[in-house]
């Protein structure tokens, strides 16, 4: 009788994960043919199971309002319940509607605790975010060198913003010494990868300050930099 049962138990356990799983799926289905009444249907009844992405997605369509009223509160709502359980978009997001008062009363203590979560799990958007948290010293005493270090990981894995900021942070000298190889470095690296204007501007200002030999060297340090994956590039 007990083995019946058991296996019953498991037969019962591994339906209703088939159908979770296919749940998720049929939801990012939906959602990437921007039939957003469907992909929040299936997300719901997975994130009623307790799964993080379908949980955080839920969270992304009151936030962004896609096929529903855009509700800021509801969003907070299902994002803390994926960043509770340790995803860390969830996380970076929920910080992100503390740090801009959306659907929550502003608290920068929480928007750090949040996204700082999401950084130490080495997120990207998790570690620009707290860059830009520590630049801008918003709930955390301003720090560049911090900043610097967290823009470096996240320049490491593809945002480009953080490398834009590393050219702005080197540009002006901003807690750190002032060094024009390396903000024309930055600035070069987030002008191919997507960022091409404003930062193509400040690298174009920034050469009327240097010599020839010093751009060229910062050229040279650009694609060394680029050629170790945007790693070790002091």
């Amino acid at each position: 009788m007990l083995k019946r049962f058991f296996v019953l138990f498991i037969s019962l356990t591994l339906c209703v994960g088939a159908v979770w799983a296919g749940d998720v799926e049929d939801g990012d289905a939906a959602f990437e043919n921007q039939d957003y009444v469907t992909a929040l249907k299936k997300y719901r009844s997975a994130a009623s199971l307790k799964d993080i992405h379908a949980q955080t997605q839920v969270g992304n369509i009151y936030n962004r309002g896609f096929g529903v009223k855009q509700d800021y509160a509801e969003a907070v709502r299902w994002y803390k319940l994926a960043a509770e359980q340790g995803d860390a978009t969830a996380q970076w997001k929920l910080g992100l509607m503390y740090r801009q008062a959306q659907g929550v009363v502003q608290d920068y203590a929480e928007a750090v605790r949040w996204i700082k979560l999401a950084a130490e799990q080495g997120d990207a958007s998790g570690q620009y975010y707290l860059a830009l948290l520590f630049s801008n010293g918003e709930g955390v005493e301003q720090n560049y060198p911090e900043a610097v270090r967290l823009y470096k990981l996240a320049a490491a894995q593809g945002i480009t913003l953080a490398k834009w900021y590393l050219g702005d942070i080197y540009g002006e000298g901003r807690g750190v010494k002032q060094d024009y190889l390396r903000a024309h470095m930055w600035f070069n690296l987030a002008s191919v990868s997507g960022f091409d204007i404003i930062a193509t501007q400040r690298r174009d200002r920034l050469e009327k300050k240097m010599n020839s030999q010093q751009i060229a060297e910062a050229q040279k340090l650009a694609r060394e930099c680029q050629a170790r994956n945007f790693k070790n590039c002091d």
